[in-house]
């Protein structure tokens, strides 16, 4: 190729990586002998001549739900679009109160960097990434001392509640809560504190009966919520800390032949994709955004060898469907 191209070989490899110090005319002139030529570089080759993979691993705790499905394909394609690869590292264990851990075996030579997907690290996998001298940014859940790309879960709580408190709500339930020793402990933990904080702040009434568990599935939410829709004495209005959690309630409130929003108004967290056509009412967080930016902070890492450290911090909106009403003028 340098010689039909009439460069050095040492020009080819920099114009073939997309290194500087080529003009684009020198560039160009050797992608197109590269073309000419069907040569394809080698990634096993160049992973050993480089030390550089140009693979990200995205870790995971469920891969199968909307929520980490988006983000890895905004990861996916940011990283595509730099010429960096995603391989998938699924934590999930046979329970929810369960994960797999991070290996070494599982990053060694394998991958360049990694991104976690509202994964708590232990101090042993924290100590591994470090051991490996891998850059880290993290989603959601945050990782001492590695950039981090969330929302604010107590703002979004906090918006949730004003809401309803706003349509006349006074007696306002949750849905959300998991044991402590969940292995994703860390959202669903800031969702209910700051659920907790802007019901106390307001001073409206929520019993401790009416903070529910759940796995955060629609299908274990129709479940849980039952017990409570039909106690009369339920509360008029629900927040869930997921939008599948929301639509599980409301199919509960179908059974029991309660109205939505007349009888029971919902509030759910994500803008979860069939949230508009089920007209839900909901905070929104740009989940796909999180996941294109947190790709961008760790190319930046590999590219140019600058890792932030800081927090970025994503913008929430309330949207507002049929699933929330004014309250009823009493509980039938």
């Amino acid at each position: 190729m340098a010689r039909v191209a009439g460069v050095s070989v040492a020009t080819v490899s920099r114009a073939l990586r997309g290194l500087d110090r080529v003009s684009p005319e020198t560039r160009e002139r050797v992608l197109k002998v590269a073309q000419e030529l069907d040569y394809v570089a080698s990634p096993t080759a160049t992973s050993l001549a480089s030390g550089r993979t140009r693979v990200v691993a995205v870790v995971a705790p469920f891969l199968t739900r909307w929520f980490f499905a988006t983000l890895v394909s905004a990861i996916e394609k940011t990283l595509r679009a730099r010429e960096h690869h995603v391989i998938l590292f699924d934590l999930e264990d046979d329970t929810f109160d369960q994960r797999l851990p991070l290996s070494q075996n599982m990053l060694w030579k394998r991958v360049d960097g990694v991104i976690t997907l509202n994964v708590p690290m232990s101090t042993e996998e924290v100590d591994l990434v470090d051991r490996l001298r891998l850059p880290l940014v993290a989603i959601g859940s945050p990782v001492p001392g590695r950039a981090c790309v969330r929302i604010d879960d107590a703002a979004t709580m906090r918006t949730a509640v004003e809401h309803l408190a706003g349509l006349g709500h006074t007696r306002i339930g949750y849905i959300g809560a998991v044991p402590q020793n969940a292995a994703h402990i860390q959202t669903p933990q800031d969702r209910l504190e700051g659920f907790r904080d802007a019901v106390g702040e307001r001073g409206l009434v929520c019993e401790e009966s009416w903070i529910l568990g759940s796995d955060w599935t629609a299908e274990a939410a129709a479940r849980d919520s039952i017990a409570l829709l039909s106690d009369p004495d339920r509360p008029t209005a629900i927040v869930a800390a997921s939008d599948e959690m929301a639509i599980g309630v409301r199919e509960s409130a179908r059974r029991l032949g309660l109205r939505v929003p007349e009888d029971l108004s919902i509030v759910g967290v994500d803008d979860f994709v069939l949230s508009a056509v089920l007209g839900l009412t909901t905070v929104r967080q740009d989940v796909a955004g999180q996941g294109h930016r947190a790709a961008e902070l760790l190319l930046e890492a590999l590219l140019e060898g600058d890792l932030a450290t800081d927090e970025v911090v994503m913008p929430i909106e309330l949207i507002v469907r049929e699933s929330t009403g004014p309250v009823p003028v009493r509980v039938p």
